[in-house]
């Protein structure tokens, strides 16, 4: 049975759009896909179907009932990645940039996803489009990510990640000189309210994040950190940084025309040619679901970092 979600319009709410009244009051939905449902009639208004530019009154009652999921069949597939430690339990990987972790929209097949049911005969919850999945990392990140190959690795890891005991160190260069050689970054973060793909600290529903970072040097015109994110949120360094006034080199997303502020025309022009962020989760480490004991994991930056590193030389 489809989920059936249902909402009053109250008093101070009146006069917005149907669509963004939804958007805004259901941030996990996109207003694209809330727009598509009104279409179809999955939102009824006072129990008749309505229109998107439909303007709310005070004391309506308006119904969602989303369509089920359309099913997404998980395809493997030889793509290559590097295993950094494997055992009967568990496989700990090097994502490397420009690989997306599991099906989403606009990315059906090239998964990490589907390279992990090509490469393992056993791997956890086989049957979803996210097999032995226990976080993730953004396309453009590269990185360690462990991966659990039973169901009971599976959980035992989530519960962890779920309670912060997983500790993640991540390597960035931003734009601009980050004057502190260390500093925690505690800014509540959420769904933007206006751009539904983007993270923002002006969420009205924005969840505590927690970030801390040292600096491993200082260039003309940059920053090497050190980065230990305490919670998990999406985009969470991204954001936390952009919001610092330090975006990560080579996100435009949240970085904006900082690239605009690098005066070397070569430099400026390497960097756009990196086609990824230079943000690299270098080490991680958790309490194995076997033994008990906690394991420790670290792999060095891939070459092209390292690379404009020695350029920044």
């Amino acid at each position: 049975m489809s989920e059936r979600i249902t909402v009053t319009v109250d008093l101070g709410e009146s006069g917005h759009r149907l669509d963004l009244f939804l958007s805004h009051k259901f941030e996990r939905f996109s207003r694209s896909v809330l727009q598509r449902w009104i279409d179809f009639g999955h939102v009824t208004v006072q129990g008749k179907k309505s229109k998107s530019n439909h303007k709310v009154r005070s004391g309506e009652e308006i119904v969602i009932v989303p369509p089920p999921p359309e099913p997404v069949r998980l395809v493997p597939e030889a793509i290559p990645f590097t295993i950094v430690h494997e055992d009967d339990t568990l496989v700990v990987v090097d994502k490397p940039a420009g690989l997306v972790v599991h099906p989403g929209t606009g990315n059906r097949q090239g998964t990490l996803a589907n390279a992990l049911l090509h490469h393992f005969q056993s791997i956890s919850r086989s049957e979803t489009i996210r097999p032995g999945i226990v976080h993730r990392l953004d396309k453009a990140t590269s990185g360690l990510m462990v991966v659990a190959k039973n169901d009971q690795a599976h959980e035992f890891l989530a519960q962890q990640f779920k309670t912060r005991q997983v500790q993640k160190r991540y390597l960035a260069l931003v734009y601009g000189c980050v004057k502190e050689a260390e500093g925690i970054i505690d800014v509540s973060l959420g769904r933007d309210p206006f751009v539904r793909t983007k993270i923002s600290t002006r969420s009205r529903r924005a969840r505590k994040a927690l970030t801390r970072y040292e600096t491993i040097r200082n260039y003309r015109d940059f920053s090497y950190l050190r980065i230990y994110p305490h919670t998990g949120r999406t985009h969470q360094i991204r954001v936390h940084f952009q919001h610092l006034g330090h975006p990560v080199v080579g996100d435009e997303t949240y970085g904006g025309k900082a690239i605009q502020r690098v005066q070397d025309p070569e430099l400026a022009e390497f960097i756009q040619a990196l086609n990824r962020y230079f943000l690299h989760a270098e080490s991680l480490a958790f309490v194995h679901p076997d033994t008990g004991e906690k394991v420790s994991f670290e792999i060095p930056l891939p070459e092209e970092l390292a690379e404009l590193l020695h350029v920044l030389k």
